[in-house]
């Protein structure tokens, strides 16, 4: 009997942390707290499956800094997942493929406020942008255009 009760312990502690979802799709997002399209930014990934913890802060520029955004790469917020930075408005179709390539960078980044990338939707007004790779040393190359 004491065995039974010791086994049912045991899942009972090990089986929920062996089924929860994977800690990549957790989103740590850092942003002014009355900022509007980062709370939309938000929605878009909640939308696509990933958790987001939002954390609001008047000096979002530390963590651009902690992170290691490059210089004039800077959008309204910034957030990391499974190691790496995500700045401004990257989509999460994008987030979910640096995630499955694991690639040897810092991350992904959409500089500035693109009309149209999510989060800034608006009727009718699409603005070209591009998803930039941040490599290691800090240089940066195209990962995807819209």
């Amino acid at each position: 009997m004491k065995r039974a009760v010791f086994n049912a312990l045991l899942i009972g502690i090990v089986a929920p942390s062996v089924w929860a979802a994977p800690d990549a799709l957790v989103v740590d997002v850092y942003k002014s707290p009355t900022c509007g399209c980062c709370s939309k930014w938000v929605d878009h990934l909640k939308a696509n499956g990933f958790t987001v913890r939002g954390h609001d802060t008047e000096n979002v520029v530390a963590h651009k800094i902690r992170l290691g955004v490059p210089a004039g790469y800077g959008s309204c917020h910034t957030a990391e997942v499974g190691g790496y930075v995500v700045e401004g408005h990257v989509p999460a179709k994008e987030i979910k493929q640096m995630l499955k390539e694991k690639p040897r960078a810092r991350g992904l980044v959409v500089p500035a406020m693109p009309m149209g990338s999510p989060g800034m939707e608006t009727a009718g007004r699409k603005e070209a942008y591009d998803v930039f790779l941040v490599n290691r040393d800090g240089s940066t190359k195209t990962y995807a255009h819209y």
